[in-house]
This record gives C-alpha cells, structure tokens and sequence, in this order.
C-alpha cells in the first residue's frame, strides 16, 4: 500500500488516466476499496516517459520527486505555429524557414541555457481564478499568463532534418517544452511547435528503467507483495 512505481506513460493517455488505471489494479491486488495514489509531474497525453507514481503514505515524497532535474528529447517542427504550441490544435501561422541553418540552430539553443523567463501556455493547467488556462483558451478567451523563471541546464542538438529538429532538455520543474518549442521557433524568426515530446529521466530514474502498464498488469504478483 505504500510503495513508489516508475511508469513509462503511454501516448495518448492522460496523466490521470494512468493514475485511475493504476489505482485499480493495486486496489483489487491488495483488497481494498480505496488507496491513495498520485503522480509527481504531469505529462501531456501527446507525451511519453517517466512518470513516477506513489502510493499511500508514500505520496508525501511526490513533492520531493517534482523539485528534481528533468530530461525530455523533444521534436520540434520549425516553419509553423499552432495555439497549444503542439498538435492539439491546428496549424494557425506559418513562417519561413531558408535561413535556418544547423550552425544558426545551435547558436540559439546556446541562448536558452541558464535562467530564463517562460510564458507558460494557455493550454495549461494553470488555475486562472479557479478555471485552468486550458479550459479558457479551448472557449476562445484570452487569458494573460505572467512569465516565470526556470533553468535550462543543458539543451542538445541530436538532429537536424527541416523542419523539423530534435533537441534534448535538461531543466528545473515548471518547464513547459511546447512553450520553449514556441521560443526556440521566435528566437530563429520563424515559428515552432512541439510534434513528439519523450520524457527520459526524472533525478535518477532513466525511462529504459521504467515499467510498461502492460507489463505491470501482467506481473503485479511478482512486482507487488501484499504481506
């Protein structure tokens, strides 16, 4: 009742989906109707990776596990914009992207690393007078979004085919990629968005170390001990 799972979340799953999916199963493995369960750091569903996923008395580390350096390899596709700053939503601008070359790409991550200010996206789940940003935004209101600071520690060019380019995150909680996607595009005056977004560590938990759900279902006897 009181254990910490890692868990590579599947695409197209919420990060509540995964919780509520989990939840279930421990609570039918163990016998009870209700267990505490709660994730430390939410992913998009359009994300994959580490979520680390804590239970019962064990859910007063999550804080601890939100405040360490992540990793994230992130996809962006340059040339284009669009209001989620991913593939949520459609496309709503397009902008050249000629001048773009490798060298100029890697001049301007160079730009992010350090502390920086980040608008986060109005299709966020940030409470806006009790309402999350999201819910806003998807009504066609405006909201305003004040800037924070976070750290980008390290920032990684691993490919280059435009428009598109993969780059690989190191940063501080509180990051948004599809708002430094949305940046980055800005920055080499032209436009991005987020299209594949893959969080690969949290601390020192590597996603190649974490369960698949699948796998969890199947050998929860062997995982998990009810004594």
């Amino acid at each position: 009742m009181n254990t910490v799972l890692y868990f590579d979340k599947p695409l197209g799953w919420t990060s509540f989906n995964l919780v509520n999916r989990v939840r279930g199963v421990l609570s039918r493995h163990i016998g009870v109707k209700k267990l505490k369960v709660g994730h430390a750091g939410t992913l998009d569903p359009l994300a994959t990776g580490v979520m680390i996923l804590c239970t019962g008395k064990n859910t007063k580390l999550i804080e601890s596990f939100q405040y360490q350096t992540k990793e994230y390899v992130a996809t962006i596709k340059l040339g284009a914009t669009t209001p989620s700053f991913d593939l949520e939503t459609e496309i709503d601008a397009e902008y050249p992207v000629e001048h773009i070359t490798e060298d100029l790409v890697k001049q301007t991550l160079n730009k992010f690393i350090g502390e920086i200010k980040q608008i986060p996206p109005t299709y966020s789940a940030i409470k806006i007078n009790g309402k999350r940003a999201y819910e806003y935004a998807r009504k066609g209101d405006e909201v305003e979004l004040k800037p924070k600071t976070l750290v980008i520690d390290e920032i990684e060019l691993l490919d280059y085919k435009m428009p598109e380019i993969v780059v690989r995150v190191v940063c501080s909680k509180g990051t948004y990629i599809r708002a430094l996607a949305r940046d980055i595009g800005e920055a080499l005056n032209s436009g991005g968005h987020l299209t594949a977004l893959r969080r690969t560590k949290v601390g020192d938990i590597r996603v190649e170390n974490c369960l698949q759900y699948d796998d969890f279902v199947k050998n929860i006897n062997n995982l998990i001990t009810t004594e």
